[in-house]
């Protein structure tokens, strides 16, 4: 039997379907070495043990195949009934047992891969409406579960790292966040440079604006407010050391 295959041709789309089908693994691979009773530690991010990291990569996968279905059928089907309702799914997730919070995760990505996998080529410029109100070509869903996955495998706490995630997830990682401050005004008086680049973001018309330098991985781990080793900060208004960045999401 030949193996059913992407009904995309674009290789453009192909390459990013690719870049997220890694990073699922990635995760998989980074939740597969915890024993079950390590499920209960804490992770990265304030509040959240490892079972709710999870929990939500897990519903997020059925959220984002409840938008390829929309595109393919054109039956409004939206990620989540509300923003209590996935709060709620994510904090129940978290209670299940070891075994089944695993299914849960293995379960959805398949969903969701066999989503992608049958959505026809033309459905994929059909418009959906993300979580925030944002009305988007189906293709967007791409991106949005690659930053999902790589982003929480480092997360979980478990020896990944920013050196591991791709630098092309990287670079739009850094777009996105600094996008968003822009977006807010927040990026006022801060200027993001890329060690070895002339690649600089934020607000880079200021006249004594705090500078953040550093490798990719490393300012991009600042950025997503998931630490600052590895970044320098100059300027006037850094005398006491780096800055929190800017809220992200």
């Amino acid at each position: 039997m030949v193996a059913r295959q992407d009904q995309t041709t674009d290789p453009r789309l192909q390459e990013q379907l690719l870049q997220a089908r890694r990073g699922t693994a990635f995760f998989a691979r980074k939740l597969n070495e915890l024993a079950d009773a390590e499920l209960d530690g804490g992770s990265l991010l304030p509040g959240w043990t490892r079972r709710h990291i999870v929990a939500h990569v897990g519903y997020n996968a059925r959220a984002i195949a409840r938008l390829i279905e929309w595109a393919a059928t054109g039956v409004e089907t939206p990620m989540y009934a509300s923003p209590e309702a996935r709060n709620h799914e994510i904090d129940f997730g978290s209670t299940l047992s070891p075994i089944a919070l695993r299914h849960l995760f293995d379960h959805s990505a398949v969903h969701l891969n066999v989503e992608w996998r049958d959505l026809p080529a033309d459905a994929w410029h059909h418009k959906v409406k993300t979580a925030q109100g944002r009305v988007v070509p189906a293709e967007e869903t791409v991106w949005m579960r690659t930053r999902e996955v790589w982003m929480h495998a480092v997360d979980l706490d478990n020896g990944a790292t920013f050196n591991d995630i791709p630098t092309p997830v990287l670079e739009r990682l850094l777009e996105d966040i600094t996008g968003a401050w822009h977006t807010r005004g927040t990026d006022t008086g801060l200027v993001v440079k890329i060690t070895g680049t002339d690649v600089a973001f934020g607000d880079t018309s200021a006249a004594d604006p705090t500078i953040i330098t550093g490798p990719l991985p490393a300012v991009v781990e600042w950025a997503a407010g998931r630490g600052n080793g590895g970044v320098t900060a100059t300027g006037s208004s850094a005398p006491g050391g780096t800055p929190t960045a800017p809220k992200w999401i």
